[in-house]
């Protein structure tokens, strides 16, 4: 188990690419955390990292085992789970990106392991700490139909996976969130359209309240979109993720006749840009101070790619329903 006492928590950043940046950057920011390391297996990225942060650059991530107290894992999602299980294995604590792994038995495995040495697991759902998804925890009581929609124009990015790994799994996270029930049945279709992988999909997951959520994403979209809408008695929520803005709209027991909705209030709150980013690792390094469960646990990222994993296992077999079919 960590020592984190009244020193500086000694952290490490593994995968220096397009987010992995911006981990190193938020870490040098903070108070009682010394950044002493970087590892990336590509020379180009490893050398940018080494002249742009001054830093030691490490071609294998083992080497910073001995060297840092905390991690955070930033490498591609089929890498998630060895590069975790090396650091549980010689006692560091752990922030590793979303998903927590491509499979459940690696999820239940690192999951164990942090568990036997008491250490921290967080996953890297970002969403969570967004400051409209805060906002309206208070406004959301007992939803009974979910509409959420994640678009993306197309990036190159994170074709290693399906888009429900990629974006889809941030909104099932929150919704798990906001429900606070099993899950039931899911019903999902998609199409893998420029990448090998699935790169739009929808689900309908019902969940045993009665409560049915419909999520879309997609990274072929000619637009960018982040918004949920929580339906529930008496009023219902939208958020715009990218805007943090929420809309909360509830009924007042009158019958006025002005107004968008006749007996219903409409409440309009905006939000500064806030960085989710930032907060995140700063309750990463809080968990890691106290020696407390994280905002994220390896459970709870356990619980998002079971459901995602359904998801992609339905899509995946349609297609090749269509294969045989040609």
């Amino acid at each position: 188990m960590n020592d984190s006492s009244d020193r500086a928590i000694r952290v490490g950043v593994v995968g220096i690419g397009y987010l992995g940046r911006f981990h190193v950057e938020k870490y040098r920011q903070m108070d009682r955390v010394e950044l002493v390391g970087l590892a990336e297996i590509d020379p180009a990225r490893a050398q940018e990292a080494a002249e742009r942060f001054g830093l030691p650059v490490y071609r294998d991530h083992r080497e910073l085992l001995g060297r840092v107290d905390a991690v955070s894992i930033v490498v591609p999602t089929p890498l998630h789970y060895a590069v975790a299980r090396d650091f549980l294995q010689g006692g560091v604590d752990v922030l590793v990106e979303k998903p927590i792994t491509t499979t459940l038995a690696q999820a239940e495995e690192l999951i164990a392991l942090a568990e036997e040495k008491g250490l921290v697991l967080q996953v890297g759902h970002l969403e969570r700490f967004n400051p409209a998804v805060a906002a309206v925890r208070d406004a959301v009581r007992q939803p009974m139909f979910i509409e959420a929609h994640r678009l993306s124009v197309f990036q190159g990015r994170c074709t290693d996976v399906s888009v429900v790994l990629d974006l889809m799994i941030h909104d099932i996270d929150i919704i798990l969130t906001f429900v606070g029930a099993a899950v039931k049945s899911i019903h999902a279709s998609g199409a893998a359209v420029v990448s090998p992988h699935c790169d739009i999909a929808n689900a309908r997951i019902e969940f045993a309240t009665g409560c049915v959520a419909n999520v879309t994403a997609s990274r072929i979209s000619m637009k960018n979109q982040r918004k949920m809408r929580l339906f529930q008695p008496k009023g219902y929520v939208a958020i715009d993720f990218a805007s943090r803005a929420i809309t909360v709209i509830r009924q007042t027991g009158e019958c006025p006749t002005d107004g968008p909705i006749p007996g219903m209030t409409v409440e309009q709150i905006s939000f500064d840009q806030g960085d989710a980013l930032a907060s995140e690792l700063v309750a990463f390094i809080q968990a890691v101070q106290a020696r407390t469960p994280p905002a994220v646990t390896g459970r709870m990222g356990h619980q998002a790619l079971n459901i995602a994993l359904s998801i992609m296992e339905q899509i995946e077999e349609a297609a090749r329903g269509f294969s045989h079919a040609d």
